[in-house]
């Protein structure tokens, strides 16, 4: 993506002292797994509820000599990623990549990438919603004081309710955790699929919400446990038989597509950067045996 640096903005368009505000609130966060920190969300020259909370912590950590990857869904091309992408790179100058190991921070939205992550790298996850309990109460200093005394029965209730009328206790995406065996939290609507990616993974895990004005973190080599009951455990998706029509890949999260002038149904890997990635290796492999 080539991207002109403009000069007319500060270096990642926030003021300095947004920046330092914005690190600080991360580091508390990172001190206490699963808290929401309250912050003073900025206004962005993007609609709220379209990742601005994501953007303010990549625009606050982000460095010149930083490689960004921004993802949709994991689609590196939708309009949201594309968007994001032009607003960062146009007052940094960075690099971006579609390639997850290349890249040292990473923003999303309702993925986390299938390449498993390093120390080095950072996954800025986007949230709409991030307190668990809000189906519980509405008011937010009821929330803040059921996380004070680890009072979440409301939240199990609900799990138990779903499973009686769905048959299943688990989200299809938002499925809430348990951080450090102390805080329930939001893992932004990612699919159930991704949460077991979160525990004790190599990398830092940072939420935003921007129109929520909070953030919170998941530290590298943290325990994140899926709520579940004992006699129904946690379930991933099942992608069992399943094949990616354009890589071959298989066991990783998929989209599915309905050609309706054939009737057929595909499936495609939902992470684009993964599945491109697999594509030209294997063209390189078939030019090697030439």
């Amino acid at each position: 993506m080539e991207t002109i640096k403009r000069n007319d903005y500060n270096f990642a368009f926030l003021d300095e002292g947004s920046k330092r505000e914005i690190r600080r609130a991360i580091l508390h966060a990172i001190a206490i797994p699963g808290y929401q920190v309250p912050f003073g969300s900025r206004e962005l020259p993007i609609g709220r509820g379209w990742g601005t909370g994501g953007i303010q912590l990549t625009m606050s950590l982000i460095g010149p000599n930083d490689t960004l990857k921004v993802i949709d869904q994991g689609n590196d091309d939708s309009v949201n990623a594309v968007s994001i992408k032009r607003l960062i790179c146009s007052t940094t100058g960075v690099e971006t990549t579609t390639d997850t190991a290349e890249a040292n921070i990473i923003q999303s939205r309702h993925r986390i990438p299938e390449e498993p992550l390093r120390e080095d790298q950072v996954l800025v996850l986007q949230v709409p919603t991030p307190e668990p309990l809000r189906s519980v109460d509405a008011h937010e200093a009821v929330t803040r004081q059921l996380h004070a005394d680890a009072e979440y029965t409301g939240i199990w209730v609900n799990l138990f309710e779903q499973l009686l009328t769905r048959g299943s206790a688990f989200k299809g995406a938002d499925h809430p955790v348990m951080a450090d065996d102390r805080y329930v939290m939001n893992p932004s609507p990612i699919p159930r699929y991704d949460n077991p990616k979160l525990d004790h993974a190599q990398c830092l895990y940072l939420f935003g919400a921007g129109r929520e004005k909070k953030i919170y973190a998941v530290p590298p080599y943290t325990k994140v446990e899926s709520l579940a009951f004992d006699d129904h455990p946690f379930e991933q998706e099942n992608m069992e038989g399943r094949k990616c029509r354009l890589c071959g890949a298989e066991h990783v999260y998929f989209d599915e597509i309905f050609d309706p002038e054939t009737g057929e149904r595909y499936y495609q890997c939902s992470d684009t950067g993964y599945c491109l990635k697999r594509q030209n290796e294997q063209k390189a492999e078939k030019e090697g045996l030439r």
